[in-house]
């Protein structure tokens, strides 16, 4: 396995999705901290309208926090956490244990 260090712009065009396979969204560029050179969020385009409808904001793209990332390869796997946005919206609520 290439362990050796990629460049930021691969990231560029990988689709993301949620780690139960649901499609997010796809990459269109990546917020950077410049001081200390770590990417800390990823800007999605061509969303998943269904996770997405009701935070319609009339812009086409969200970012997403690089520390939701839980695995980078042929495409992006990010927690389930955009899922639940989807499960809010609909007016559903998880059951107090």
């Amino acid at each position: 396995m290439d362990e050796s260090p990629q460049e930021i712009t691969s990231l560029v065009g990988r689709e993301v999705y949620s780690n139960n396979g649901v499609f997010v969204g796809e990459i269109e560029d990546v917020r950077l901290n410049l001081d200390t050179e770590v990417v800390n969020g990823l800007a999605l385009g061509e969303l998943n309208s269904e996770l997405f409808k009701q935070h319609a904001t009339g812009r086409k793209g969200v970012i997403i926090p690089y520390r939701w990332v839980r695995a980078v390869g042929d495409v992006v796997l990010v927690n389930d956490i955009v899922e639940r946005l989807k499960g809010t919206e609909e007016g559903e609520e998880e059951a107090a244990v």
